[in-house]
């Protein structure tokens, strides 16, 4: 599968997420609720994702739940095959626990541009709170279901790249 559109599309989500990230922090406003800020800051104006948020998210938490959302997202990138879920699964858990309706906008917003982003994942639960459902995502992180799914074979196997970014074998690109 030819996926390297849909790759470069998540890496400038990636990185519009630090901007953002950065914009925020620069406010010098720790304690202030992202989603007024993302009204009344110009800068800010530009993305849109920031509407989706939980409108009680502080821009210290925003910060802390990006990190922990996206630390995954320059290595998956780079691997040889996908895995849609887990980049997908630590936006849900990390960015948008305890806010499914925030979760589906954003989901929503991302398929503009990636059809396939967040699609087979399980729905959330409406009503836990997003400490909850954080610690709860700590508990049993997107990354360790993606390890645990992956075939045993595939860890003992060769460490060949193929694919994008990799030349195929024998091309001269």
């Amino acid at each position: 599968m030819d996926d390297r559109f849909d790759r470069r599309e998540l890496l400038l989500h990636l990185g519009d997420m630090l901007e953002a990230s950065s914009c925020l922090a620069k406010t010098s406003r720790p304690d202030a609720p992202v989603a007024r800020l993302a009204r009344s800051q110009e800068s800010l104006q530009e993305f849109e994702f920031l509407r989706a948020l939980d409108p009680r998210m502080t821009v210290a938490e925003f910060g802390a739940r990006v990190a922990s959302a996206f630390f995954l997202w320059p290595k998956e990138l780079l691997e040889a095959e996908l895995n849609r879920n887990a980049l997908a699964s630590t936006v849900q858990h990390d960015l948008f626990g305890g806010n499914p309706d925030g979760w589906k906008a954003y989901v929503a917003h991302m398929q503009k541009k990636v059809s396939w982003f967040g699609t087979g994942l399980p729905a959330m639960k409406s009503g836990a709170s997003s400490e909850l459902a954080h610690a709860a995502a700590s508990d049993a992180s997107p990354l360790e279901a993606s390890v645990e799914s992956e075939p045993p074979t595939e860890w003992d196997g060769p460490d060949e790249k193929k694919g994008w970014p990799w030349p195929q074998p024998g091309s001269t690109s």
